[in-house]
């Protein structure tokens, strides 16, 4: 068992070696490497979905063990995600909707937003075995905050980490969620190797979570997309970034088993062996989360929702059966109207006008795609395998080589 170190920082906890946690200084993100532009629209301050006033996100991780998987001990390779609407002191809910491009997967609370279209309480993602923990410490949380109906229906997703992490060990703890709900803020957004995305991969290189925004022009209102992901899906011969096909030029560091296990299946590259190109068959998921200042209502948020599938789809991903798609859109516009009880108006963005921000729901998801394997590092996990990071230098040059960035 390695040697761990442990840090907790604004909801982040990690128990880890120095060689597995997230390294101290950020790697470039898309938009430091010129790639934004190569997907288009005006990033926000952050290039983040806290560029969406109010919006905060705290992450647990939990990082330790190595070598040989033993259920209920590790390697432990997983954590969780929240995002508050409007931050995690307000009880105001925010109009919302949701999609799934394909359900092979979960997101609680989704039937209540379809009927009464609007969003109660933070968004957690975790690992797929881990959504009931979660979903009940939220319950947990919301019950000590005064101001909300008297039943909760909390809205966890997941993606699966069982290759990297011990998932059948159930290391999440309720704590762990409450560390993370507690700990949120906005600001910069921890990416790659934390929270909910720490065991997961990405078009066969290291994933995770990753965020982007996109602002739009004064002419077109000036509203904010924002956009966070936890990306677990993908072929790597499909994977695409501004249109290059980054998964056919970088055809090698393909996941590989790093120790001597003899219930290792003999399919399973051994990372001392030929680094020839693997592939699967599409296996694993992506959850996103689209946070706007615009006022837009359930309806049309439906429609901006929607559209998170261009984007995934602009980086390859196509549905696949075994993949779990599941998406979720928010407003933070028109505060304090689901406390109303007599008639109320609201602001609303004419349909004419909505073109703009179904481009920056593609554009930032993209690039959130993109910034959550720019910012993973390199990890080992349950029975010594291992997934690579996506090679910064070698996507610059599968860039330029089709010119679109100098």
């Amino acid at each position: 068992m390695m040697t761990h170190i442990a840090c907790a920082v604004a909801g982040l906890l990690i128990a880890a070696s120095a060689s597995q946690a997230q390294t101290a200084t950020p790697k470039q993100r898309a938009r430091e490497m010129g790639l934004s532009a190569a997907i288009g629209g005006t990033p926000g301050t952050l290039d983040a979905i806290t560029d969406v006033a109010g919006v905060e996100v705290g992450h647990t991780t939990l990082i330790s063990g190595d070598g040989r998987l033993e259920v209920g001990r590790g390697p432990i390779r997983t954590g969780v995600t929240v995002v508050h609407p409007r931050g995690k002191t307000s009880n105001d809910p925010v109009f919302a909707a949701w999609f799934t491009l394909n359900g092979n997967g979960e997101m609680t609370g989704t039937t209540w937003i379809r009927e009464s279209g609007f969003l109660e309480g933070p968004i957690g993602i975790t690992n797929t075995h881990s959504v009931g923990i979660v979903r009940d410490a939220v319950l947990q949380w919301q019950a000590k905050r005064p101001g909300l109906q008297p039943w909760g229906l909390p809205v966890v997703a997941e993606t699966y980490d069982g290759g990297l992490n011990d998932i059948n060990g159930f290391h999440v703890t309720a704590e762990h969620t409450i560390s993370a709900l507690d700990g949120a803020s906005g600001g910069p957004v921890l990416e790659g190797n934390v929270g909910g995305g720490t065991g997961m991969t990405c078009h066969g290189f290291k994933g995770g979570i990753g965020s982007a925004s996109r602002v739009l022009s004064k002419a077109d209102g000036g509203y904010t997309v924002g956009v966070l992901v936890q990306c677990n899906y993908g072929r790597r011969s499909e994977l695409r970034v501004g249109g290059v096909p980054v998964g056919e030029e970088i055809a090698d560091l393909t996941p590989c088993i790093s120790i001597d296990n003899p219930s290792t299946p003999s399919n399973r590259r051994r990372c001392t062996g030929a680094d020839a190109p693997g592939e699967d068959a599409g296996a694993g998921s992506i959850i996103i989360v689209v946070a706007t200042d615009a006022p837009v209502l359930p309806h049309q948020l439906q429609r901006v929702v929607t559209r998170a599938s261009l984007g995934v789809g602009r980086m390859g991903g196509k549905g696949e059966n075994s993949s779990g798609d599941i998406f979720i859109a928010f407003s933070t516009a028109n505060p304090g109207t689901a406390a109303q009880k007599d008639p109320s108006r609201v602001d609303i963005l004419p349909n004419d006008r909505i073109n703009p921000l179904f481009y920056a729901t593609v554009q930032a998801t993209e690039e959130a795609i993109v910034n959550a394997m720019l910012a993973a590092e390199t990890m080992t996990g349950a029975d010594g395998l291992r997934v690579f990071a996506l090679p910064h230098d070698r996507l610059m040059a599968a860039m330029r080589k089709y010119g679109r960035v100098k």
